[in-house]
């Protein structure tokens, strides 16, 4: 094995063991539909933060994990700015409450008077990928028509994933027929701008045919190549995208490279990319976002520039 191909499998490896180590999730709330609001300083019955009310375990389609939260402030909203977060988890574990994925990013922009929803999906081996990326969709498109209940804009939604949920995101982003496949009471209206927060692979055809790629590559996308380039944002990418952020992180040699050639193939399509190198590992590109710092006020910046039409 050459020592390029083998820092990247090294580098993948690291990354989902990452994601396996430190994710721990919240304790969740039962599996039905729930309402309720924290005061300021929490409730010691409740371990969500408090000053938020939430609307937990919406089902969005018929399978048990199409299901999303959505965080609120507790003073209420009214055609307030939206992000829709995708978990990672390497496709085939993750969950919309686990701690990296919501705690940060609630507790920064929430208060500003933001709701931020964060979704489930069907995980591999029950689905693949493409399906996955379905099912990102389908949620996008419900809480599209929903919004106005929990005091959100419709018009004005930022799709955000990470690793696995980033490569999904990108993939909603990219592919304007996966999208229009979606069922027309679900099918996702016009986003404004879309974070991707270190995604595992924006070029599936060249991975997969990569023969030292990690089998948990093989798991997500099979063995059909027609899957591969369905499910690959950089062969579906064929028109000018909304203007998107990708993350990456410069520990790892092959995000930042990857991430710059897919933005360097939207702006051929005159897209508003715009890629974000950060000194962090995998896992705290995810688990820092919110938190005070550079890197927070950033993607704070582009998300503000989507909001207010200054960036399409």
């Amino acid at each position: 094995m050459n020592s390029l191909r083998l820092k990247l499998a090294v580098a993948l490896l690291a990354m989902f063991t990452w994601s396996v180590a430190y994710a721990r999730v919240a304790p969740p709330p039962k599996g039905t539909p729930t309402s309720f609001c924290n005061p300021p300083g929490g409730s010691p019955s409740n371990p969500m933060p408090g000053n938020m009310c939430f609307q937990l375990n919406i089902p969005y389609g018929s399978d048990p994990l199409q299901k999303l939260d959505v965080y609120m402030p507790a003073a209420g909203a009214y055609k307030a700015p939206v992000i829709l977060m995708v978990h990672g988890g390497g496709w085939y574990q993750g969950d919309k409450m686990d701690t990296p994925v919501v705690l940060n990013k609630v507790m920064n922009w929430v208060p500003t008077g933001t709701i931020f929803i964060s979704i489930n999906y069907p995980l591999v081996p029950k689905v693949n990928a493409l399906q996955e990326a379905q099912s990102v969709a389908r949620a996008l498109g419900y809480a599209q028509r929903h919004a106005t209940e929990w005091g959100g804009d419709p018009t004005k939604f930022v799709l955000m994933g990470f690793s696995a949920g980033a490569h999904l995101v990108s993939l909603v982003a990219s592919s304007p027929s996966l999208v229009n496949s979606t069922p027309a009471s679900v099918r996702p209206q016009p986003w404004l701008g879309t974070v991707l927060l270190d995604s595992a692979v924006y070029d599936v055809v060249s991975m997969m045919n990569n023969p030292y790629h990690e089998s948990i590559f093989d798991d997500a996308f099979g063995s059909d190549p027609k899957l591969w380039n369905a499910a690959s944002p950089m062969a579906q990418m064929k028109a000018r995208m909304v203007p998107f952020l990708a993350v990456c992180s410069s520990k790892e040699d092959y995000s930042c490279t990857s991430a710059q050639a897919f933005a360097d193939q939207a702006l051929g399509y005159g897209t508003n990319a715009l890629v974000l190198p950060q000194d962090l590992d995998h896992g705290a590109i995810n688990n820092n976002l919110g938190l005070p710092s550079d890197y927070t006020t950033q993607v704070s910046t582009f998300m503000s520039a989507v909001y207010s039409g200054t960036l399409k």
